[in-house]
């Protein structure tokens, strides 16, 4: 994933033609200061798209980008995940980022620490309710439309294809569950979609599979929206049933995957699957603590472009910068900009 640095020059033209926040670089308020901890709480540790971007955020933290109280992990609980935001608040927390998976539940600690002045930037989830300074998150609409739409081509529009849900109860799960449903009804009516909520979970995944491969043998494509969780349960089980066949052979499978983890792209190239669409770990992490210090700082943000290849856009609960997320097949999964080829390199 390149990012791009627009130009001071740039931005003045832009502005110069626009209403809108041009490359967002932050206006100044006077209120506020660059002092102050940031609260961190990490979703989950049983994936390893979170696990990676865990490893960026305690780069970046320990770079120096924000002074940071010691990290939390809420584990897919929402109480633990309230819990742990009482603590950083009564610990002086100016700020926290966190990243609700159950984006109903979260509303009630948003609107308690927007009345104790305490800006919130949720990653890759948008809390359906309550205020938010920012939302660092990809479009995950256009995960639902990428990943039908790759699949439709490669099946040349007929077939049946299973897909692992998200969790329904997260707005990714609904937006990628919605935005692949939508497409396959409009542009590959010939392709029979089987939705299996997952609730996130490789193991409940990897049940329906097999209850579903067993009532229909010619499933030929599998959608699964997050790979740090479903690849090696699915993986295992097609290997088990001898169903692992290499791209480009007899009785291949057809699979999309979402999260661009580096197991991800091992696959890809030894012909398990297909592709995915490469989640942003870098700049999620990179992005959550900028906007961090942004609102220690009093800085404000407006809809539209900003210098890193993103738009901002606004929701009813805030802002949002939705950051770009490739598609990766094995003609790019060399890419030395995909931050999955960058793990372990300085």
């Amino acid at each position: 994933m390149r990012l791009r640095t627009t130009t001071v020059a740039a931005c003045a033209a832009l502005l110069a033609v626009t209403a809108l926040a041009g490359c967002n670089r932050g206006s100044e308020s006077k209120a506020g200061g660059s002092s102050g901890k940031v609260g961190i709480d990490l979703p989950r540790s049983d994936s390893d798209f979170w696990n990676s971007y865990n490893s960026y955020i305690e780069k970046d933290v320990k770079a120096g980008a924000v002074s940071a109280l010691p990290r939390t992990n809420s584990q897919n609980d929402i109480g633990k995940l309230v819990a742990n935001v009482d603590s950083f608040a009564n610990e002086g927390a100016k700020a926290i980022v966190m990243a609700p998976q159950d984006t109903g539940a979260i509303a009630s600690t948003l609107d308690q620490l927007a009345k104790k002045k305490i800006p919130v930037i949720s990653v890759d989830t948008r809390p359906d309710k309550g205020p938010v300074y920012m939302v660092v998150r990809a479009d995950n609409k256009a995960y639902g439309q990428k990943a039908c739409d790759y699949l439709g081509q490669q099946l040349k529009g007929k077939g049946k294809v299973a897909e692992f849900e998200g969790d329904l109860s997260s707005i990714n799960g609904r937006d990628r569950s919605e935005a692949f449903a939508a497409c396959m009804k409009s542009k590959y009516p010939g392709i029979k979609v089987i939705a299996l909520p997952t609730n996130w979970d490789g193991a409940t995944a990897s049940a329906k599979l097999q209850t579903t491969l067993a009532s229909n043998p010619d499933l030929n494509g599998i959608y699964m929206q997050a790979g740090g969780v479903f690849l090696q349960p699915t993986l295992a089980l097609l290997k088990q049933k001898g169903l692992l066949k290499p791209a480009g052979t007899p009785g291949h499978i057809t699979i999309i995957s979402n999260d661009g983890i580096p197991e991800e792209f091992k696959a890809i190239k030894a012909g398990e699957i297909d592709a995915t669409i490469s989640q942003p770990a870098d700049t999620y992490a990179k992005y959550a603590l900028y906007y961090a210090k942004a609102a220690l700082e009093g800085k404000t943000f407006k809809p539209g472009p900003t210098d890193h290849d993103s738009t901002i856009i606004k929701i009813p609960n805030g802002l949002e910068d939705q950051l770009p997320a490739p598609l990766v097949t094995k003609a790019n999964v060399d890419d030395p900009s995909l931050w999955a080829n960058q793990l372990g390199k300085s």
